[in-house]
């Protein structure tokens, strides 16, 4: 047995209508920028949600971190530990991204397995096998207490048939919106618990999966992991779950984990929506700049990676403008020669931030923030 899907509440329909729109202003403003700037929020949104899912399970790496990671750098000052877990999931959220348009198409047990195997498969034991399902109990322990658990799951035996529900589930039609499904899809894999370890990072990925097979937006533009990982967040997050009771109890009232992942879409789509606002005012700004003072315009992606970002490394601009070593190299050391750039570190392991001539009116444009609204008002 599974969760039933609530029925959405009038205050409800209008959150999911406004998070609609903005998803419309967003397809509209990646319709109109440069291939380059769309590229680079799209990686900096990726290594935003692999940074904030990893988070949560006490991985430490930051979303600049994550991004040098995955663009392949390997002089980048994190723990071994840290690194495997962000490329693990990196490579997992590659894929899921993948299968946005995939043809024919089917959730299954072996899906769902071999998704957990990319995201586990370096931690495979006997006692804690990846890629099958667990042999033995699980627990949830309370943050507060590592001693207590919180949530305890199904039986093993019952996991079989529990994720043979799902998969049903998941490849049927009840007509609920996609978000809706995305989010209860979550709760169902998360209250199962399937697996002996990863269960959380595995539960935010499916969620992520079928908003990617909405096929609206690029997945990680309506993701709700990094919106999740930011602390206080967290921390609902797992109030939230508590609230469906200590074990598994799929008969529970679950209209306030709907209400929950709704205020989740809503403040991540304040948040893409305020960035690529913001991105693009900064292009624009970095473009006319570069043009007046005579620098080819594909400089204009480095000074942008710096006023956003806080730096850029020479590969990832290498990498963005398609340029040999030689000419990636050459352009950073002319803009730090010309005080735009400031090097820090040696070799290897060197990367540039904003150095004493970088237009100031443009770092504060970039680096003012910005408040969030709550979709729900009178709470």
């Amino acid at each position: 047995m599974l969760f039933p899907t609530p029925p959405l509440t009038a205050a409800d329909r209008a959150v999911l209508t406004h998070v609609e729109q903005m998803r419309e202003q967003v397809r509209h403003q990646l319709r109109g920028r440069p291939g380059n700037w769309t590229s680079g929020l799209s990686r900096f949104l990726t290594a935003d949600a692999v940074a904030a899912s990893n988070s949560i399970e006490g991985f430490r790496v930051s979303t600049q971190d994550a991004q040098d990671l995955m663009d392949g750098e390997r002089d980048v000052d994190v723990s071994d530990e840290n690194r495997e877990e962000t490329l693990a999931y990196q490579r997992m959220m590659t894929y899921v991204q993948s299968l946005h348009d995939a043809p024919d198409f089917q959730y299954s047990k072996g899906l769902l397995n071999a998704l957990h195997w990319m995201l586990q498969g370096h931690h495979h034991t006997q006692r804690k096998p990846a890629g099958q399902w667990r042999r033995g109990p699980v627990y949830v322990t309370d943050p507060r207490n590592p001693r207590v658990a919180a949530y305890t799951a199904p039986d093993a035996g019952d996991v079989p048939e529990l994720m043979g529900e799902l998969v049903a589930w998941l490849n049927a039609d009840d007509e609920a919106h996609p978000l809706i499904r995305a989010a209860m899809a979550h709760l169902h894999l998360v209250s199962i618990h399937p697996w002996a370890d990863g269960n959380g990072r595995m539960s935010r990925s499916l969620q992520t999966l079928l908003i990617a097979r909405e096929g609206v937006l690029a997945p990680e533009f309506s993701s709700i992991e990094a919106w999740l990982g930011m602390p206080g967040n967290t921390w609902e997050y797992y109030r939230e779950l508590q609230r469906r009771g200590a074990t598994y109890q799929p008969d529970r009232e679950v209209s306030g984990w709907i209400r929950f992942n709704l205020t989740a879409y809503h403040q991540q789509a304040q948040t893409v929506l305020h960035r690529m606002n913001q991105s693009a005012a900064v292009w624009d700004q970095l473009a006319t700049f570069a043009g007046a003072a005579g620098w080819d315009e594909r400089v204009v992606s480095a000074l942008h990676d710096v006023a956003i970002d806080g730096r850029v490394r020479r590969a990832r601009y290498e990498q963005a403008e398609g340029l040999t070593l030689q000419q990636a190299q050459r352009d950073l050391r002319d803009l730090a020669s010309a005080g735009l750039l400031a090097p820090v570190g040696r070799t290897r392991a060197r990367y540039y931030t904003e150095g004493p001539r970088f237009p100031e009116a443009t770092l504060e444009l970039a680096r003012t923030p910005f408040s969030l609204t709550s979709p729900y008002p009178n709470d």
